[in-house]
């Protein structure tokens, strides 16, 4: 590392300390970061930069322009938490704490942010820097969400899909961040993985008929049978779905039922559907839906499947991923990391949205311990997430952006997107939404699914 760099990380680490500590305090959901979004603008600010805010919900930016003609990069820092409610940190009114380490990319974000305004840090750059602050990564409260997107608040489920929509990306040529996470090696520092899976998000309801549970079961339609029938059917499709698609189904319960005297009348499910790509997306969805309804209708129920857009897939992209690799290399040595750039990632995120347009890179910095999205999920060695997750990005910035940018330049040239407009994009995504209505119809002595 250069002096200036390892100058900047002495410098900040207090910052980055502090903001760290501060910020797994107030831990909040998706598009409710009040006090994340309030603290953290303020802090930009103080930094001196004019920040554009996200209109009508959290999350804001800020430009850095050397003044060289070159590239636009994006970097990114997420402000959501989680609920855990079994989590001795957890905001104890919410339930919401940082089991995913959030936090941590946010106090490296003003690591970066305060480095960043020493001169000696852009002299050898070119281009643009945007640093983005973005809501709502994680895929929950979907009902709060519907609400904004009844509202006309938000159309899409998660910070960078709006941001995206909104045009907030409009002038980027490429993107990454860093997340925090758990390595069972304590002495590697970073990994970073091929990609990850997209999710199609799920929001099924079950309608039955109640009667008297004990006296007069064989009068009703038990919605939780339906939905029990439904999980089980889906199970065994497991075997139809490839290998290589890495397909995951995992639905909840919401609402199984009012009282235990009376057949349940009404049950409410959420599920993901997972796949490594859109096409087995796509697909496995629609074998799941023709699952469940056939469940439902077995049993005389009617089901309600209303599909949402949730993430695109995750590629990172592979010369992006070589100069990841390179400022790993440089901040921890050859040992000091672990290289997993074939190896697929099935938990999902929403930069795969990101990087279904512009070349982008999501990979970890190690200090973590516990089971990410756990009871015992905390930022155990601070000093290392920080110190090495700042390090890196400039790192980064530097390979990307120096010498003309002819590292940047050539990748930007040889990516090929998965979608090759931000209108392609968007009608994917609007293609996701879908609300199936399927019951059976005893009409001409046949029975058949009904679908509206």
């Amino acid at each position: 590392m250069t002096k200036s760099i390892n100058d900047a990380i002495e410098k900040n680490l207090g910052v980055m300390l502090k903001a760290g500590s501060d910020l797994w305090k107030i831990p909040e959901v998706g598009f409710k970061e009040y006090k994340t979004d309030a603290y953290m603008k303020k802090a930009f600010r103080n930094l001196g930069y004019k920040i554009t805010e996200a209109d009508g919900i959290t999350g804001f930016y800020a430009n850095i322009d050397t003044g060289r003609e070159g590239p636009t990069v994006l970097v990114l820092a997420e402000m959501d938490a989680l609920y855990c409610f079994a989590h001795p940190d957890r905001d104890k009114e919410t339930g919401a704490v940082h089991a995913c380490g959030h936090c941590a990319q946010m106090a490296i974000m003003l690591g970066l942010a305060s480095a960043l305004k020493e001169k000696d840090i852009l002299n050898n750059l070119c281009g643009k820097i945007k640093l983005c602050v973005v809501p709502a990564e994680e895929g929950i409260d979907i009902s709060f969400r519907k609400e904004l997107v009844e509202r006309g608040v938000i159309k899409y489920f998660t910070g960078k899909q709006e941001f995206i929509r909104r045009g907030y990306f409009d002038d980027i040529d490429m993107a990454f961040m860093i997340h925090a996470t758990v390595l069972d090696d304590d002495t590697k520092c970073f990994t970073i993985k091929k990609g990850a899976n997209g999710i199609i998000m799920k929001d099924i309801k079950f309608i039955g008929k109640a009667t008297h549970a004990g006296s007069a079961p064989d009068k009703g339609i038990n919605a939780l049978n339906a939905a029990t029938l439904a999980i089980q059917a889906v199970g065994l499709l497991r075997e139809t779905f490839k290998e290589k698609d890495y397909v995951r189904f995992h639905p909840i319960i919401k609402k199984g039922g009012d009282v235990v005297s009376a057949v349940p009348a009404e049950v409410i499910m959420e599920s993901f559907v997972r796949a490594a790509n859109v096409s087995a997306m796509c697909e496995t969805n629609e074998k799941i839906n023709f699952a469940i309804s056939a469940a439902a209708a077995s049993l005389g129920a009617t089901v309600e499947i209303n599909d949402l857009p949730g993430y695109a897939p995750l590629v990172n992209d592979e010369n992006l991923t070589e100069l990841a690799l390179k400022s790993f290399r440089e901040v921890s040595g050859e040992d000091g990391f672990l290289d997993e750039s074939e190896v697929w990632n099935t938990a999902s995120t929403d930069m795969g949205d990101v990087s279904c347009l512009i070349p982008s890179v999501h990979p970890y910095v190690a200090g973590a311990k516990g089971v990410v999205h756990g009871k015992d999920f905390v930022i155990d060695n601070p000093k290392k997430v920080y110190s090495n997750g700042l390090a890196f990005e400039l790192i980064l910035l530097n390979e990307l952006l120096a010498d003309s940018a002819g590292k940047a330049y050539k990748i930007i040239k040889n990516f090929t997107p998965i979608f090759k407009t931000k209108k392609e994009y968007l009608e994917y995504m609007d293609s996701q939404n879908k609300h199936i209505v399927s019951m059976i119809n005893y009409a001409g002595g046949k029975i058949d699914i009904v679908k509206q």
